[in-house]
């Protein structure tokens, strides 16, 4: 008769360390005061109010509750701030914002519209004379969260919302700097 063989037990050291082990940018971000913690998070939404009520939930323990608190953070916004927000960020196919933003997120709103920005001529113009007459009827820049897509793709997108009432927009662009925001998120705490 053979002998038991022993189970070989997991190693559930490294496993446990590997799960729990906090993001160095975000425990770093987690230790500073609640001014400091705000300017840093600033970037990824553009407004001050978001920033100072993502930094007050603090300590935040991983990327996916980061995401969950910064989302529900946003949507308990007054519109001012989500203006405050929509302001931060160039006209698609610009580089200058509308109002301050800060130097990390116009490099990123750089990097997000790269499709649009590296097109021909035609489609840049295109784009313009939507965004003006966009911004003649709902009063602000066209927010969409541009990552991956090209200057046509977000003129069809721009085209398709102009048919939207004011309410709706409003909602439609506010989902849209929430993806902006999450997005941005995601790449702060992979800047480590």
């Amino acid at each position: 008769m053979k002998a038991a063989s022993p189970r070989r037990r997991p190693d559930v050291r490294s496993r446990y360390s590997k799960q729990t082990k906090m993001n160095r940018t975000l425990a770093q971000w987690n230790s500073l005061d609640s001014a400091a913690a705000a300017r840093e998070a600033l970037p990824c939404c553009g407004s001050h109010a978001w920033a100072a009520a993502l930094a007050s939930r603090r300590p935040i323990a991983d990327e996916g509750s980061l995401v969950k608190i910064s989302s529900d953070v946003w949507l308990t916004l007054p519109h001012e701030d989500w203006q405050e927000a929509f302001d931060s960020h160039p006209r698609i196919g610009q580089r200058h914002a509308q109002a301050h933003a800060t130097d990390e997120s116009l490099r990123w709103s750089a990097q997000e519209q790269s499709a649009a920005l590296s097109e021909d001529d035609a489609a840049k113009l295109a784009l313009a004379e939507a965004n003006h007459r966009y911004e003649q009827k709902f009063g602000r820049i066209f927010i969409v969260c541009a990552t991956g897509k090209t200057s046509t793709e977000m003129l069809a997108i721009l085209e398709s919302r102009m048919k939207n009432d004011a309410a709706t927009e409003l909602l439609e662009s506010a989902e849209q700097q929430r993806q902006i925001t999450e997005l941005r998120l995601r790449r702060w705490l992979e800047s480590t």
